[in-house]
């Protein structure tokens, strides 16, 4: 079942497999002022792709730049949060599920880790997860009936104010509870601002390179889609290869940028794993900023508009229709690409130095205030 019929990537199958159905012939994708009226009138977000935003040539120098000042950053993180994985886990019979797209290069970051470090061979797979529909069960059954036994270990990129964490925990709960699959919602993350992940390599909201690009830093793979049209209900979630967009293909590149600096960061990794807690408890700070946002500037109490931290941010400003973006520092390096972004796409940036998140996007709704 897993073998046929799952969309195409650009990364070697031995680093991921991508448990999503190939609607690449399929399915086309809508402008932003289609998708956005949809969603405003009651649509699903996952029923409809945007356009993969083609960055311009100062956004890709500022992506490279980035990339080159943070990839030993990223090799120590990297590896501290496959530590704690392990350490937590309390066995070495791990399979790693990377939530698609952010979560992909994580995953195939900390199995390379794993392998080359550590000396375990942990299979990784990338499956759906969708706000409001939770995660895909197909995959996650065909994942348990291919490996009885194993401790499945969830990874995501970062987390914002922890709606996919929540949806994690009432899919798991549900999975266990209806089929006895051993699941644990215990999902790690490279950063995680909104104090709302227990395993994590860094709780600051800073710029991860690979939330700043779409499918060219994330194996040429679309969002993922879940629409009747194309899915059926014993298939799992679809997603499109961008095989146009091979020549501006990043993916292994960042990867294997990183993947250099593991041997580099080994001895400050182990001295951080044993001096720190493996794991913390989930305090929801970020979401208190959230809701305060809300009240403040828009009239209705629906968060999904507000985006915090510096990744929902780019993704605000990448793929959906933004209002303004909030920064704490017009200075800082984490949010350079957001100002590029912001002037490209004539969006205004409001300075304010209190903000607990580095960032903040807003979509717009018709209700501001």
């Amino acid at each position: 079942m897993i073998a046929t019929g799952l969309v195409k990537t650009s990364y070697p199958e031995e680093d991921i497999i991508f448990l999503l159905k190939d609607v690449t012939e399929e399915f086309a994708e809508s402008t932003l002022e289609e998708r956005e009226k949809a969603v405003r009138t009651g649509a699903h977000y996952s029923e409809r792709l945007p356009m993969e935003y083609r960055p311009s040539v100062e956004y890709t120098a500022l992506y490279h730049k980035t990339v080159a000042k943070t990839k030993q950053r990223l090799g120590f993180l990297i590896g501290l949060l496959t530590r704690r994985i392990a350490l937590n886990a309390e066995t070495e019979d791990i399979v790693l599920v990377s939530l698609a797209r952010a979560g992909s290069p994580i995953g195939i970051l900390i199995r390379r880790y794993a392998a080359q470090v550590l000396g375990f061979d942990w299979p990784h797979y990338s499956v759906s997860i969708l706000r409001g529909k939770g995660i895909d069960e197909n995959a996650i059954e065909a994942i348990r009936e291919l490996h009885p036994a194993s401790r499945i270990q969830f990874v995501d990129g970062w987390t914002g104010k922890g709606a996919i964490q929540k949806e994690l925990t009432q899919s798991v709960g549900r999975l266990n509870a209806r089929s006895g699959l051993d699941l644990h919602d215990d999902m790690a993350v490279l950063a995680d601002p909104g104090a709302c992940a227990v395993l994590f390599g860094t709780r600051e909201d800073f710029l991860i390179p690979s939330a700043c690009l779409n499918a060219t830093v994330s194996g040429l793979i679309s969002r993922t889609i879940l629409n009747g049209q194309f899915i059926g209900k014993d298939d799992f979630h679809g997603a499109k290869f961008y095989g146009d967009l091979l020549k501006e293909d990043l993916s292994n590149d960042f990867v294997d940028q990183v993947t250099a600096c593991f041997m580099g960061t080994v001895k400050d990794v182990e001295n951080a794993a044993l001096a720190t807690p493996v794991s913390v408890e989930r305090t929801w700070q970020g979401m208190k900023e959230v809701e305060e946002i809300g009240q403040k500037m828009y009239n209705e109490s629906d968060y999904t508009l507000i985006k915090p931290g510096v990744g929902e941010t780019t993704r605000v400003l990448l793929r959906r229709s933004p209002w303004k973006v909030l920064v704490n520092d017009l200075e800082h390096p984490d949010v350079q690409h957001l100002l590029v972004l912001a002037k490209e796409k004539n969006v205004p940036v409001e300075l304010v130095p209190e903000l607990f998140y580095r960032a903040i996007g807003l979509i717009r709704s018709g209700k501001e205030i």
